[in-house]
């Protein structure tokens, strides 16, 4: 059922389906493939009577959860109204079908969760996480907006003003840490955290099932409509800072390898 998709590892253990980010060259970094299969994959779970619960990790091969944008892909939507449009429409369907999909979604972070690689491990409902892993929002980083979920989550977990500090650094927390505000639900050793997160994944999949899903129905209701409000006009402030010269330069100086140099004209 679920063969034909090239960037996404699927496995399934009886009720439990694992969707692995597979970039592993890249710290498994979201490229054109996995950002146009993530919504495809949840779209087609919800109609999947087998799986009972979703566990999204990242590639071991990739050393990392998700090291959040490929700068290659980004660079390519540079002055591409229509390119942008499609990966805009792409990153409000995957948060949504997330949010809308009827089985509960296990994040299990074993390794750096940065970027969108953040915004899809804290949008899951229940986040397991690598405690010396980091979790971080650097869009700041290359002059752009955190548009692309992170606005939305990161108040709704943490609190605004705590999560305004955290986006407009960049600055990262390790796993202990985010859970310990939480950001994240519980925070493991590297070597307990597979079995942390399938324990509690058969725990979901042996559980009342119809229960368990109209519980989460219930609970997103508010993040539901908070995305529904805040997403489109989120990832439009994102692409107006695509388009400025302190993100040019952040991209020329990832590229070249050096330091950007903000505020330049």
């Amino acid at each position: 059922m679920y063969d034909n998709y090239e960037s996404l590892n699927v496995s399934r253990n009886e009720g439990i389906l694992t969707i692995e980010i597979s970039n592993p060259t890249a710290r498994n970094a979201v490229n054109a493939s996995i950002h146009s299969e993530m919504p495809r994959i949840f779209s087609e779970i919800a109609t999947d009577k087998e799986t009972r619960v979703v566990v999204l990790t990242g590639d071991p091969a990739g050393k990392a959860f998700c090291a959040g944008g490929d700068i290659g892909w980004i660079q390519q939507m540079q002055g591409s109204g229509e390119k942008f449009a499609e990966v805009m429409k792409e990153g409000a369907d995957v948060l949504q079908n997330i949010v809308d999909l009827p089985q509960p979604v296990i994040a299990m972070v074993n390794g750096h969760a940065m970027g969108l690689g953040a915004t899809l491990a804290l949008h899951c409902d229940v986040v397991f996480m690598d405690d010396k892993a980091k979790i971080a929002d650097p869009h700041v980083n290359i002059g752009v907006v955190a548009g692309d979920g992170g606005a939305v989550i990161w108040p709704l977990l943490i609190g605004p003003n705590r999560a305004k500090e955290f986006l407009m650094t960049g600055d990262p927390l390790t796993g202990a840490e985010a859970a310990e505000i939480g950001l994240v639900n519980h925070a493991v050793p590297t070597a307990a955290l597979k079995d942390a997160a399938y324990a509690f994944a058969k725990r979901m999949a042996s559980g009342p099932r119809l229960a368990i899903e109209l519980t989460k129905r219930s609970v997103n209701l508010t993040l539901k409509q908070v995305l529904n409000q805040t997403i489109t006009a989120s990832l439009c402030l994102e692409g107006l800072t695509f388009n400025s010269a302190d993100h040019f330069e952040a991209v020329r100086a990832f590229l070249a390898k050096e330091q950007p140099r903000f505020g330049l004209k």
